[in-house]
């Protein structure tokens, strides 16, 4: 790797393994909602935009220690910064707007959309056990928007389990918490 940490194409590395890199980088910061100028505005300078927007475009490899950085920059995981392995397990990705998209199908009564915001500022052991639960979906997923989480008819089962309640009730108990987001 050269001083100015370009990729070069004798290397060995696949060049599509770094686009597919900065691809993950701009879908994670696409979730946080953040151009290019706020995360240099935000990190005090330590991320400058044109650097990130070459590490997002491919054009440069962006090193172990600094993707560490940037993870705890955006507060995620930092292998959810490295694309998925080729087993199938990547997110499906919407190219418009690089926002990740769950991957499955809805059906029973259809999701669940869970307020993050409310749920955070909830103090008790059962918004903490929840909140566990979801942040466990988030990294599963790769979805780290932060402020909402859609969650299927398994997840909700699963959540009913955390609440010592019955799947039919589990809506309600959302409901009750003021949790559950409706369209």
């Amino acid at each position: 790797m050269g001083a100015d940490n370009t990729v070069p194409a004798d290397d060995g590395i696949d060049p599509s393994y770094a686009v597919k890199v900065g691809n993950r980088l701009r879908a994670i910061r696409k979730q946080k909602r953040l151009s290019l100028q706020e995360v240099e505005a935000t990190s005090r300078a330590e991320f400058k935009a044109s650097v990130l927007g070459a590490y997002e475009r491919g054009e440069r490899a962006i090193s172990v220690p600094r993707l560490q950085r940037l993870a705890c920059f955006y507060r995620v995981p930092v292998d959810q910064l490295l694309p998925r392995s080729l087993g199938g397990t990547e997110p499906t990705v919407d190219l418009d707007d690089g926002e990740i998209l769950p991957r499955g199908t809805f059906n029973g009564d259809g999701p669940v959309t869970i307020d993050l915001m409310r749920l955070s500022a909830l103090q008790s052991p059962e918004a903490e056990l929840l909140g566990r639960y979801l942040a466990m979906i988030q990294v599963q997923r790769g979805d780290f928007n932060g402020r909402m989480l859609t969650i299927r008819r398994d997840d909700l089962r699963a959540v009913a389990c955390l609440l010592d309640i019955t799947p039919d009730a589990a809506r309600g108990r959302l409901d009750e918490l003021d949790l559950r987001l409706t369209p």
